[in-house]
């Protein structure tokens, strides 16, 4: 049974990430999102940031300049408008760190 997982998992290796394409991908099976901009939408969120450790901040960074570099963020202008959450640092029991956004305040 094992073994059968790993065959398909094998045949289907372009659907996972990997270090060559992080995000995974399936070519051939591209998906359109489309996005409501219509008004009305929510206000716009005002909310100070989380106090943070000097070392969660230097892996916030890292986690967003390689969310940047994947094109998953990018920077905001000055004068536009977009909906934003606060993004919070967990560290893990192995000394790593995920990065989450904390989005209870769009459902208030």
């Amino acid at each position: 049974m094992k073994r059968d997982l790993i065959e398909i998992i094998f045949q289907c290796r372009e659907a996972f990430a990997c270090d060559n394409e992080p995000l995974g991908s399936i070519k051939g099976h591209e998906v359109e999102i489309m996005l409501n901009v219509e008004r009305p939408y929510p206000p716009p969120l005002i909310r100070n940031a989380y106090p943070a450790r000097p070392r969660a901040r230097e892996a916030l960074k890292t986690h967003i300049n390689e969310l940047m570099k994947l094109g998953v963020l990018r920077k905001a202008g000055h004068n536009e408008e977009v909906e934003v959450t606060i993004p919070v640092i967990i560290t893990l029991h192995n000394n790593k760190s995920r990065i989450f956004g904390d989005f209870r305040a769009f459902n208030s």
